[in-house]
């Protein structure tokens, strides 16, 4: 029994960053995670998602001045340390909630149907172990789907095609990594098995 291969590898060495170089991904890289998502498990195989890909500068720079404006009309809806912070620094000159990854890739879906966030999420796992295998750097991002109801935002998400009647679940950011990132340890205690 093979228990070392190459998809284990790449779930181990995937690592969240958080600071990119400007170099553009190759257009076959970027076929090759949105292809990756679109296999991933669906309930009922639904497939009701939408994977947005954006490469341009100036449409990435106007989501980040959108979100940066949604963050000071925002009122989190609860106290998650990550949605606290990320309204804090969203007022700085410095912010920019995709980290100047030169991708960003938007998973929307359907509302009202209780698979929606599993699905998307399903679908980025596959997208960043594909980006793994490919050697390049990846972050989930948070930022679209908390301020998914901002309507400034959503009106710009709407001339970006994405169907105003889908709901944001999840993004990623793509490229390569301007820096290694550190290697988190594991939590201790987080495995149960019952034989």
């Amino acid at each position: 029994m093979e228990l070392n291969n190459e998809v284990l590898t790449a779930i181990r060495e995937r690592r969240s960053t958080r600071k990119f170089t400007e170099r553009q991904i190759a257009p076959e890289q970027l076929d090759a995670m949105l292809n990756a998502a679109i296999w991933a498990p669906s309930g009922g195989n639904n497939q009701s998602w939408l994977f947005t890909a954006i490469q341009r500068k100036d449409i990435l720079l106007r989501l980040n001045e959108l979100v940066r404006e949604g963050f000071a009309r925002w009122t989190p809806d609860d106290d998650y340390p990550g949605k606290l912070a990320a309204k804090e620094h969203s007022q700085a000159d410095s912010f920019n909630f995709y980290y100047h990854a030169p991708t960003l890739i938007i998973a929307s879906n359907k509302p009202n149907y209780q698979n929606a966030m599993a699905d998307c999420a399903l679908a980025m796992e596959n997208i960043f172990l594909a980006a793994q295998s490919l050697r390049l750097a990846s972050c989930y991002i948070n930022q679209i789907f908390w301020l998914r109801h901002d309507e400034p935002l959503r009106e710009y998400l709407d001339e970006l095609g994405i169907p105003r009647e889908h709901v944001i679940r999840a993004s990623a950011a793509i490229g390569f990594a301007a820096v290694p990132s550190h290697t988190p340890a594991r939590k201790d205690g987080t495995i149960n098995i019952i034989r």
